[in-house]
């Protein structure tokens, strides 16, 4: 009996931990505005500001979530709000964005967030949206979202939104990290720095290493040339 009552106790305190470690971890403080010295307080990877130092502009950015143009390959441009550009973020475990879609078919293409769910919130135009669970079901559970509509995007699964309409649209995203990081599958695969062997992605992929070879020129640009703006 005692033994079980020992597994029961390490089962519910594994499960409290893989909970507590699913998100950013809590802060224990009011704030850590994050700065570039060295001789402040270190959590969680940035130095803290002294609290007595720390002014309203440190929880403030200005005009940042602006509309952008979408001139480009996909017809999609994201920008970006993190610690970088709000240092008061730090250990808030929060990250946002705005999408900005070109009419009839601007995408941001199928990526993954390996740090954080994001809940998608639709403000102008039409999408259509999905992620795909992981394997072996790879089920595709997608929806078309018109302004209001809001969907979420589990951590970690590769997902994507298309704007289906003949007029620009607006989404915003929410990020329950500070640094949600972000991984598009294309760029990974057929951009990574060294390249990945010819051979692997032609049998991985199942096609003609002429087309791997093709696939790895267009996304193999360099950083300034990338056919899609990063969050």
């Amino acid at each position: 009996m005692e033994g079980l009552k020992f597994v029961v106790v390490f089962v519910l305190l594994a499960l409290a931990s893989s909970l507590a470690s699913a998100s950013d971890t809590s802060p224990l403080q009011d704030f850590c505005v994050a700065i570039n010295e060295t001789n402040g307080v270190y959590v969680n990877g940035k130095f803290c500001k002294d609290p007595k130092l720390v002014t309203e502009n440190d929880f403030f950015y200005a005009a940042g979530l602006n509309a952008r143009s979408t001139s480009n390959q996909l017809g999609s441009t994201i920008s970006s709000v993190t610690v970088d550009e709000i240092p008061g973020l730090d250990t808030l475990g929060l990250a946002l964005g705005r999408a900005d879609y070109a009419p009839n078919g601007g995408l941001f293409p199928p990526h993954t967030l390996p740090r954080a769910t994001e809940t998608l919130l639709v403000l102008e135009g039409t999408l259509y949206v999905g992620f795909v669970t992981s394997n072996p079901d790879n089920r595709l559970i997608s929806k078309v979202l018109n302004p209001g509509d809001v969907f979420v995007f589990p951590i970690g699964l590769v997902h994507f939104q298309i704007n289906i309409g003949k007029t620009n649209a607006v989404a915003y995203g929410f990020f329950n990290s500070q640094n949600p990081g972000l991984i598009t599958v294309e760029n990974a695969v057929f951009g990574s720095k060294p390249q990945i062997n010819t051979d692997i992605l032609a049998k991985a992929f199942q096609l003609d290493k002429k087309v791997v070879h093709y696939l790895q020129k267009q996304f193999g640009l360099p950083r300034h040339e990338t056919r899609h703006e990063a969050v």
